[in-house]
């Protein structure tokens, strides 16, 4: 390939994706590209690259001293004061233990809360968690979502392990809690407003309609967007923001900017460095294929930062080489593995698989 347009075009071309956009930024240097159903200026279902914005909301709170690392998140989330714990991760949900310690605000950041996604997901807590709190699909408000999720044993104990996906949402709700705003108003006027991220929210206005691309399955036929077209009852800390190339760009440069003045520099480095125990990177091979786990996203062995979603998306910012690689499609993956597509973007993007 010898551009960004060549490898977006020949993807399209031989039936990949319905449509892809791409960004790559290597300083001042910036190449962006589009090709079928997804243009650069698209506004798209960005998923799970939700999650680093969802966390650096949480740093931007601990940054003006409202909550601390260490605190337990029961002081703004009492229904989460008493967790269960099933006796082990393959028992019924109705064998639980209390919870050893309180869940912290750390817990919650490196997603070892106890709640969340496993490599197996046929054990009785997580089908439980499925079934209650499906991670798409009609939601409760965040004071019902909360109160749901209290009646779900947690898998695994706080600290003992990293489990993918719900400790966002639960971070979506502190956020509201904490700063007394819905997490939509929040994430507004504290990161999209000064960051100039106009286009990223939790659904597309009218007027902006006729940028949002089709939502597509595995198989290409239409998938309903209506999550996305009107404010939701339940805004997803996890996974339910729309955004840009541009926008995701401008929250890239803010990281690699050590904060930018929006976030302390330390705030970035904890995001931005991973906190598993070996142990926890090896048990979690399925979602992170021996990366770390920072906040918000993974942590790759050469510090590349970032994440994937399963609306096609990926973005990642590279600290070493100031390198910031944005993807986004919008073709439903079919499980946590990154597309071979994705691995092809980033070794164009970082050099790296």
């Amino acid at each position: 390939m010898t551009d960004l347009q060549d490898l977006l075009e020949t993807t399209v071309e031989n039936g990949t994706v319905p449509g892809a956009a791409a960004l790559v930024a290597r300083g001042e240097e910036v190449e962006s590209a589009g090709v079928g159903e997804v243009e650069p200026e698209s506004i798209v279902r960005i998923a799970s690259i939700t999650k680093p914005i969802t966390a650096a909301a949480v740093m931007l709170l601990m940054d003006e001293g409202l909550v601390a690392l260490d605190d337990p998140i029961a002081r703004w989330l009492p229904e989460l004061a008493s967790p269960r714990v099933v006796r082990t991760p393959q028992s019924a949900i109705d064998d639980v233990v209390p919870a050893a310690r309180p869940i912290t605000v750390e817990d919650i950041l490196t997603f070892r809360a106890g709640w969340g996604f496993p490599s197996d997901f046929s054990l009785p807590a997580v089908v439980e968690l499925f079934q209650k709190l499906p991670v798409f699909g009609p939601r409760e408000t965040p004071d019902e979502w909360l109160a749901t999720l209290a009646q779900v044993p947690m898998l695994r104990q706080p600290g003992e392990a990293w489990l993918y996906n719900t400790c966002s949402d639960v971070q979506g709700v502190l956020i509201a809690r904490v700063s007394g705003q819905p997490l939509p108003e929040f994430l507004a006027e504290r990161i999209f407003e000064p960051l100039g991220m106009s286009d990223t929210n939790f659904h597309v206005p009218s007027e902006k309609l006729d940028r949002l691309p089709p939502y597509r399955g595995p198989d290409f036929a239409p998938i309903d967007d209506g999550l996305w077209t009107k404010p939701p009852i339940f805004p997803s800390g996890a996974g339910g923001l729309v955004s840009t190339l541009a926008d995701w760009h401008r929250f890239g440069r803010m990281l690699l900017a050590d904060g930018a003045g929006l976030l302390s520099p330390r705030s970035v480095r904890s995001m931005t460095t991973d906190h598993l125990t070996q142990e926890q990177r090896v048990a979690s091979t399925v979602f992170l294929e021996g990366a770390g786990w920072g906040y918000g996203g993974g942590v790759g062995a050469d510090g590349r930062y970032g994440w994937i979603g399963g609306t096609g998306t990926t973005a990642h910012v590279a600290p070493s080489t100031g390198t910031i690689g944005i993807l986004l499609t919008q073709l439903q993956m079919t499980g946590p593995t990154p597309t071979r597509f994705m691995r092809e973007f980033w070794q164009y993007a970082f050099g790296a698989s």
